[in-house]
């Protein structure tokens, strides 16, 4: 697996808590940290335009209430997702995977992509944003990975973007699961870090596959991690863990 596209530190939505979730200012403030790899969601409007939300209401992130899916892009794009993390950030709008992809593009950076299905669209939205980023990433040399809680939405990504690699996500271990990451073609398994231990490590990365974790926060999960292989930590602590420095726990 020489083409691995990420580092071992990775952003969570962009700059986890410090910045509003999943908008361009969180990328800022994640990369003022040294991050170079980030993650984020994404899911599709109403009119088929992939943009970047983690919920699949808009009433958490911004003032507005109800189904994001299903509103048009002319009117999501104006929306504030700052004001409600506080007030610096009020009117950062949300999002595009355009506007993602040519920052992250611009300078350089690894994209984990989270494929966010509203229910009931899993696989057209994998497909979508498969073809979005065919796209988007061609002649690039900017890293990306799509990942999925969903196997459809990676299985419409897979048929879209063949040579994107994917990661299957994985909170609650469920019959199958290792199965289901081998017949996608997944690279990886991203599990909540409460279910990574040595055993697991050992079964993915004997099988080929990369061992990543979600949301790890604490430098002494952290250490153990390190400790045991690990390939890929995302975290909302930008300010506490060093992405330069291997091993190395603020």
């Amino acid at each position: 697996m020489t083409d691995w596209p990420l580092p071992l530190w990775i952003a969570h939505r962009g700059a986890g808590k410090l910045a509003p979730e999943n908008t361009l200012a969180a990328f800022r403030v994640g990369a003022s940290h040294g991050y170079r790899a980030f993650e984020c969601d994404v899911k599709l409007s109403a009119d088929g335009v992939p943009f970047l939300l983690h919920d699949a209401t808009l009433d958490r992130t911004t003032p507005e209430r109800g189904v994001a899916a299903e509103r048009p892009w002319s009117e999501l794009s104006r929306i504030d997702a700052g004001g409600w993390h506080s007030r610096a950030f009020a009117g950062e709008p949300l999002p595009s995977l355009d506007a993602v992809a040519r920052y992250v593009q611009r300078n350089g950076f690894a994209l984990n992509l989270e494929i966010k299905p509203t229910p009931g669209q899993e696989q057209h939205t994998g497909t979508v944003v498969g073809q979005a980023c065919a796209q988007l990433w061609q002649g690039s040399e900017a890293p990306l990975l799509f990942s999925s809680f969903r196997p459809e939405a990676l299985a419409g990504a897979r048929e879209a973007a063949p040579l994107v690699p994917r990661a299957l996500l994985v909170d609650t271990p469920w019959p199958g699961w290792f199965e289901m990451a081998q017949s996608l073609g997944c690279v990886a398994v991203v599990t909540h870090y409460s279910l990574m231990d040595a055993s697991l490590i050992g079964r993915l990365q004997g099988a080929g596959l990369r061992a990543l974790c979600y949301t790890v926060n604490d430098p002494a999960e952290a250490r153990r991690l390190v400790g045991l292989g690990i390939d890929g930590l995302i975290t909302d602590a930008v300010d506490r863990f060093s992405p330069d420095r291997t091993g190395v726990f603020d």
